[in-house]
């Protein structure tokens, strides 16, 4: 048997495109609602991807500012906002079924639709905990479980605008996760625990996709400025995604983070452009800290 052949650049998938490392590309982003899932749907359409699925909660016009947001900026890029319960097995092989019937492709799946559940063991229900590991793992692995077969699915120039023929096996499944997957002590247990399986399922994965052209990467965002202050934050966590900036002061912000600021949702979204693309091709498996370098500068917090 030869040796295996490394991913090549060919004329229709080549992160040098003019038209953007992401020309044709057909992607789903859960979350797409919450800041960081908004930003990574608009870098996407930045890169040139022809469809993004806007996974979510709630109702299709729910999706209205940010489907005319990707419009007005990136009008060949097309943004169809999906009502999706990410933890609902039969939803996932119906999306995919979707998505296969109308594009003919499938490249990128972003899970982006974390839970930070409540701050306290005392606080922490049954009920709460089985929520979080549904978004913040269930999720991920529905995604390694089903969408590497319809990435591996290669086809002919679409009429589409930016369609491109996909004539190598190739996708990229993105696992949007936290610094609480390698440490505890940003929330509580909840948040620990769920981060950890997300991780879990990155690091499980990179075997199960041997040979199937899909990669399988993390991004553990830090302290990420989501918009939310301490005053309309639901402290349960059942509805958020991370913690508030607010809750470190900049004093202690400038003390703690090695970039002396917290970070910013677009900031997580060119990361996630960047494990999209051919860019990455000889990574998966990784663990992508985004947290401006508090890691490094609070040693202790993280595990030897």
């Amino acid at each position: 048997m030869g040796s295996p052949v490394a991913m090549t650049d060919t004329e229709h998938f080549s992160p040098y495109r003019a038209d953007g490392k992401l020309y044709g590309f057909v992607c789903i982003v859960t979350g797409a609602q919450q800041p960081v899932g908004h930003a990574i749907v608009e870098e996407l359409a930045a890169h040139g991807a022809a469809c993004i699925y806007a996974c979510d909660k709630g109702t299709s016009s729910s999706y209205t500012a940010l489907i005319e947001s990707v419009a007005k900026a990136y009008p060949n890029t097309k943004v169809i906002g999906y009502p999706f319960n990410v933890a609902k097995e039969d939803e996932t092989l119906g999306l995919i079924d979707d998505v296969l019937n109308s594009w003919g492709r499938l490249d990128v799946w972003v899970c982006s639709a974390g839970l930070l559940g409540p701050p306290s063991l005392e606080a922490t229900t049954p009920a709460d905990l089985q929520k979080c590991f549904e978004a913040n793992s269930m999720a991920p692995f529905f995604a390694l479980k089903y969408a590497p077969p319809a990435m591996g699915k290669l086809c002919s120039k679409q009429g589409y605008p930016n369609a491109a023929p996909k004539d190598q096996k190739y996708g990229s499944i993105i696992v949007v996760s936290s610094v609480a997957s390698t440490y505890g002590g940003c929330w509580g247990p909840c948040y620990t625990m769920s981060s950890h399986a997300a991780l879990g399922v990155v690091r499980a994965g990179v075997a199960v996709l041997k040979g199937s052209g899909v990669r399988i990467n993390c991004i553990s965002p830090g302290q990420i400025d989501a918009g939310v202050d301490l005053q309309s934050f639901d402290m349960r966590g059942m509805t958020a995604q991370f913690p508030p900036a607010s809750l470190q002061s900049k004093e202690t912000q400038k003390r703690d983070i090695g970039l002396e600021r917290s970070g910013l949702p677009v900031e997580v979204g060119r990361v996630a452009g960047f494990l999209a693309s051919g860019f990455s091709s000889y990574i998966t498996g990784a663990n992508m800290v985004v947290d401006g370098g508090a890691s490094v500068m609070n040693p202790l917090t993280v595990p030897i």
